[in-house]
């Protein structure tokens, strides 16, 4: 059975009239199917929950909306056996989507989802912080520093729902990076890999726990990074001026900074951080809060992804 979960809100309310273009098709084709809107934040995660208290041991969940909405989902997630997980993107960043390689349009996506005859299976990240007991999953990236400070001011701004509407989504990432570049303060990280012997990074800017390659609505900040590997893409900025960050942004952007001075790539299967004085905290872009300690963990092959 298909279980819908909808996010009208999604990319300024257009997800409104997405669902009524689907919901449409599904009834002309006489389509079985259950559905249910989002109305408040993590509402997604107790929809996914009750979906599955289902009697069905063919669930196939389908999100419709962006990247927050289907890090709701997964973490409502009790039982990953019995779930088939389809996307059909309709958020401003679209990083899971573009991490899967998923392209066409919103009818064209649900079509290749009823049409499924496969799977294949992806990894999914887990992390945990200061005194919390229950891990939190995320598909795309989890990060402390300024990668997790942009993530805090977007929520909290008007400016990416004004340039939403006028299509101009990723611009509001660009701009709120250099806010926040300017604004937050540095910390002395020491970071465990693997368990192996503990490295120090100093006057760290951001330490992004990448499984997929980009966040941010398209930033390559791991180019190499894959959900399915059984491992998380590390990377991570520090001791280098301010100011010299503007100037890597565009290296950034260009997927071209694995070289540059201060840049550290790594990959693990977990992943231990202390910080000295405390640092944002994000999940597929969630505030989660200012922390001081943090533990990461893949989980290979969590979740199969209707393809």
């Amino acid at each position: 059975m298909l279980y819908f979960i909808v996010n009208e809100k999604s990319k300024s309310g257009k997800g409104t009239r997405i669902w009524k273009e689907l919901r449409t098709f599904l009834e002309k084709q006489n389509i079985p199917y259950e559905a249910w809107t989002t109305e408040y934040k993590n509402h997604a995660a107790l929809l996914a929950k009750k979906i599955c208290e289902k009697n069905d041991k063919d669930i196939r969940m389908v999100v419709i909306g962006g990247d927050g909405t289907i890090n709701e989902t997964i973490n409502g997630i009790t039982d990953f056996t019995n779930i088939r997980f389809g996307v059909i993107p309709n958020g401003s960043g679209n990083d899971f989507a573009r991490g899967l390689k998923l392209s066409g349009t919103p009818l064209e996506c649900l079509k290749r989802i009823l049409n499924s005859t496969s799977e294949e299976s992806i990894d999914l990240g887990q992390v945990t912080w200061d005194d919390t007991k229950k891990p939190y999953l995320f598909a795309i990236s989890s990060g402390v520093g300024m990668d997790a400070l942009v993530c805090k001011n977007t929520d909290t701004s008007r400016l990416k729902e004004f340039l939403n509407m006028l299509h101009l989504g990723k611009l509001s990432y660009l701009m709120i990076t250099v806010y926040s570049l300017f604004s937050m303060t540095t910390s002395h990280m020491t970071a465990r890999f693997d368990e192996q012997e503990p490295q120090d990074f100093p006057k760290l800017l951001f330490a992004a726990s990448m499984n997929f390659h980009a966040e941010g609505g398209g930033v390559p900040m791991a180019p190499r990074a894959t959900a399915r590997d059984g491992k998380l893409s590390v990377c991570a900025v520090h001791n280098i001026p301010k100011w010299l960050t503007f100037f890597y942004l565009p290296i950034l952007a260009a997927a071209r900074h694995e070289r540059l001075p201060g840049v550290r790539m790594i990959d693990c299967k977990t992943l231990e951080l202390t910080l000295d004085s405390p640092m944002t905290l994000h999940a597929d872009g969630e505030y989660l809060g200012d922390v001081t300690k943090v533990r990461y963990e893949c989980l290979p092959g969590k979740l199969r992804i209707l393809v």
